[in-house]
């Protein structure tokens, strides 16, 4: 079958260019002008790859890594090969990710599909009220409504749906699919494929004939830089807003409930549901699978590992797991209980069987 590639090689960058674009330190200044022009792991990285390293656990690949370029820590470079050159790096998987985003710029957003960026697609529907700045992109099936607000160099993906008196600030990107509705953006968010934002909450009050539906009257407010992940869903405050902070990165397929509110700098892991009214502060980061209770507050720079059921408040700093979440040192050693008894258990079983 033939090989596509979707991303394909920069047209090239030199070590030194590179070295001074990350402030790093270019071990050996006779490989400046060697040329870059993608990214690869250790194990099949070839001519005009770098890849990167963190520990000494890579030392069996790089005797047979082929890259032009390894980025690494200073205490790690005795590890590479003398043929490969090295950009010594304090933060070598940072350093390798602004690397990334150079080479392949293309890559960082949702894809565009429009040969001319900038242009609009007849096949998409505009209300005749709806503001659109210079430079925008829109993509064919597209629907902006009455009123909408779109700032320059925005890009509106095939079929996304951007409702009456939406505001999308400048240089966005709203993947194929996806909708906005009741909502604020700022600028530089990104929302993938099929996200959907600013629908209605979920909330009922128990009647005699039944559940009796809450209307929800508020708004989603996403500030700068924010990005959303595919098939990910935010509703809308009922009274109030909903808020996602600025910076902060919502992977795949995220349940976030109404009047949630999320500060700068998170990172929320795929399949994580944060129920209503939640308050969650700067520098959070929840693994996947976690649930969050409705109406509690995790403190700034929190960490909750996966699969976590939290119930209660955290107060700041703190690193919890476990369902019920509890601080991650007695977690372990709970587990370390278990394990211990469950095998202890087990062997007496055995023993009873030999017996």
């Amino acid at each position: 079958m033939e090989h596509i590639d979707f991303f394909p090689p920069h047209a090239g960058v030199s070590l030194k260019q590179l070295a001074e674009h990350l402030g790093a330190e270019l071990a050996d200044a006779a490989s400046s002008e060697v040329v870059i022009r993608s990214i690869a792991p250790v194990y099949r990285a070839g001519e005009g790859d770098i890849c990167y390293i963190l520990s000494r656990k890579n030392r069996a690949e790089l005797e047979t890594c082929k890259a032009s370029a390894i980025i690494c820590l200073p205490a790690l470079k005795s590890f590479v090969p003398e043929h490969i050159p090295v950009l010594l790096s304090r933060k070598p998987h940072t350093d390798f990710a602004i690397v990334g985003g150079l080479l392949h710029p293309e890559a960082m957003r949702p894809v565009v599909f429009t040969p001319n960026p900038g242009t609009i697609s007849p096949a998409a529907t505009i209300d005749a009220t709806a503001k659109l700045e210079a430079n925008i992109s829109v993509e064919p099936g597209a629907v902006i409504g009455a009123g909408a607000d779109i700032g320059e160099g925005t890009y509106i993906g095939a079929n996304a749906l951007i409702g009456p008196g939406v505001k999308i600030g400048r240089s966005c990107s709203i993947g194929g699919g996806a909708s906005v509705l009741c909502a604020y953006l700022g600028n530089g968010v990104i929302i993938h494929n099929g996200a959907r934002i600013g629908q209605d909450g979920f909330g009922y009050a128990p009647g005699p004939r039944g559940m009796v539906k809450i209307v929800q009257i508020g708004r989603v407010i996403i500030q700068d830089n924010v990005e959303i992940g595919a098939n990910t869903t935010i509703d809308r405050g009922t009274m109030d807003d909903t808020v996602i902070g600025e910076g902060t990165k919502i992977d795949n397929q995220v349940q976030i409930g109404h009047n949630v509110r999320i500060g700068r700098h998170c990172a929320i892991v795929s399949q994580v549901g944060i129920a209503g009214s939640t308050v969650i502060g700067d520098g959070v980061q929840i693994g996947g699978q976690a649930g969050l209770n409705g109406h509690i507050h995790i403190g700034d720079g929190v960490q909750i590992g996966a699969k976590s059921g939290v119930m209660n408040s955290i107060p700041a700093g703190e690193r919890y797991a476990g369902l019920p979440a509890r601080p991650l040192w007695d977690f372990l050693r709970e587990s370390a209980e278990i394990a211990k008894r469950s095998g202890a258990r087990d062997k007496k079983d055995g023993s009873a069987e030999h017996d």
